[in-house]
């Protein structure tokens, strides 16, 4: 089958069910696993991510998640591909091409490729789409593996902290303005030992006040914000520190997470995003030793 992948949640998963080889064209921010550098890529951003300031971002995509218009598709490389698949999403138009967008493409150059929307919001839709996904792919039985897997991981890291005081966690997806992370982050903070503040499990965040993170006084502050490495997270940290409200916000310890590996894409890897969450609120080690890349302590 040829695959392209408009989502890198789904390019990941396409990785741990072994059908990576079958991708003939994904996004320009799949980059994972490294094999895949070689695929083609199909989307375009309008996002200057290297020059412009997270303000300028945020601005950009009009604050609410409603930026379609971000993503360029290369309609003739997407044709010469060919797919017989093509993965997207309709969950959040600033994290990838939507499913209607996709849809009227196709619908112009008049192909019969066949479209799957992948729209987890919680850790068991995410484990849902591995199902889906293997079943569309002929690889069910090594999705139930996978998931079996995941699971077994997941129940390792709340056996690890369970009974321990659990402290309160905001996490952090974006820096200015400052805006929650929603949808299965409260649950990762929940499975390794946290309390999480700000957002409901499965919830579509908004921007929000420095006034309600200062309310909602967190023990623990972990910085994740979509899109960004962990290098450039670093790099906007005066955007908080230099913030007259700083001071006020009270956390004990705050840290810098790799969002998107581990906590912006609904895949597999969210798992591990549980398990360095449980070293960072713990101190425990669950699965591989947690690096100074994956968890950074900055105060």
């Amino acid at each position: 089958m040829r695959i392209v992948s408009l989502l890198p949640a789904a390019t990941d998963i396409l990785a741990v069910l072994g059908k990576a080889p079958e991708l003939v064209g994904r996004t320009h921010e799949c980059d994972w696993p490294a094999e895949i550098a070689a695929v083609p890529v199909v989307t375009t951003s309008t996002i200057d991510q290297d020059r412009m300031t997270s303000r300028e971002i945020s601005a950009a995509v009009g604050g609410q998640h409603q930026g379609s218009s971000l993503y360029g598709l290369d309609t003739a490389r997407f044709a010469e591909l060919a797919p017989d698949l093509v993965l997207t999403q309709d969950l959040c138009d600033v994290c990838a091409l939507s499913y209607r967008r996709v849809a009227a493409e196709l619908r112009v150059l008049d192909t019969d490729t066949r479209v799957l929307s992948l729209e987890p919001r919680t850790l068991a839709e995410v484990l849902g789409c591995i199902r889906l996904l293997g079943a569309e792919l002929g690889a069910g039985a090594l999705a139930e593996a996978k998931v079996a897997e995941l699971t077994r991981r997941l129940d390792a890291v709340r056996a690890a902290v369970a009974g321990r005081r659990r402290p309160r966690v905001a996490a952090i997806e974006w820096l200015d303005p400052l805006w929650p992370a929603g949808h299965w982050v409260p649950e990762q903070i929940s499975v390794a030992g946290g309390l999480p503040l700000l957002a409901m499990v499965g919830e579509h965040t908004g921007a929000m006040t420095w006034d309600s993170l200062i309310a909602a006084r967190p023990d623990v502050l972990v910085l994740l914000p979509c899109g960004f490495p962990p290098e450039r997270t670093m790099a906007e940290l005066p955007l908080l520190t230099h913030n007259p409200q700083w001071t006020h916000v009270g956390a004990g310890q705050v840290w810098v997470l790799d969002g998107p590996a581990y906590f912006n894409r609904p895949g597999p890897r969210v798992v591990r995003g549980a398990e360095v969450l449980a070293q960072v609120l713990h101190g425990i080690a669950v699965g591989e030793p947690v690096t100074a890349a994956e968890a950074r302590r900055i105060s």
